[in-house]
């Protein structure tokens, strides 16, 4: 996954870009497939608002914002909503798997009353 951090009128020092890292690795351990995350930092007056693109195949973008008066929890909550988006789209994904013909077949057969055929 590449980490991309990009800060709109804040200086992003060591530890903020460490703190971002973090997160991120624990929060998407379990979504092995996003291709990029840009974290992008804004201070206007005395909001603190951070904004989290991360980029998943076959889906496009997942996008979360979040603005608070503290840039780490901003950060955080950033995180978080993603990770919300994120883990609803896997859910999404695997529900639409189709069934095995075999299952489908023996439901039909047992709300007939019949014997499935052998074969």
């Amino acid at each position: 996954m590449i980490v991309n951090v990009t800060g709109r009128h804040v200086e992003i020092n060591d530890s903020l870009r460490e703190h971002v890292e973090a997160r991120l690795q624990a929060e998407f351990a379990g979504f092995p497939r996003i291709e990029s995350v840009h974290v992008i930092l804004m201070v206007e007056k005395h909001r603190h608002v951070a904004e989290i693109v991360a980029q998943v195949p076959h889906h496009g973008t997942v996008e979360a914002k979040h603005e608070s008066n503290d840039m780490y929890a901003s950060i955080d909550a950033a995180i978080e909503k993603t990770a919300v988006q994120l883990r609803k789209w896997a859910e999404k994904r695997h529900e639409h798997k189709a069934e095995k013909l075999g299952r489908i077949d023996k439901a039909v057969h047992a709300k007939d009353g019949r014997e499935p055929a052998a074969g």
